[in-house]
């Protein structure tokens, strides 16, 4: 029986070219941190429990919580430049 489904190998890798990391800051202290909420269930919680651990802990100065139209998209541009125009250092929630 042949394959008439046309199912696609997920292991054969994708198109898009890599992207390097972005440089590190020394600390957080004095920082404005940038937090991405993927929408999913819990996300806020962790990445508001998160934010308040990093200002306790290291010194952040400031939080940005922002959150993606919907977690099976991916971020809009605008949201990306908002963000990016306002932080220091940004991480983005894992939900779930």
């Amino acid at each position: 029986m042949t394959n008439t489904l046309g199912f696609i190998d997920p292991t054969a890798g994708g198109g898009k070219a890599k992207v390097g990391m972005a440089r590190r800051p020394d600390d957080l202290a004095g920082k404005v941190l940038g937090l991405l909420d993927n929408t999913k269930e819990q996300g806020t919680l962790i990445l508001e429990t998160l934010g308040q651990a990093l200002r306790d802990r290291y010194g952040v100065a400031r939080v940005v919580l922002l959150a993606k139209e919907h977690y099976s998209k991916p971020a809009l541009d605008s949201l990306i430049d908002s963000m990016a125009s306002e932080v220091d250092v940004a991480i983005a929630a894992v939900g779930g």
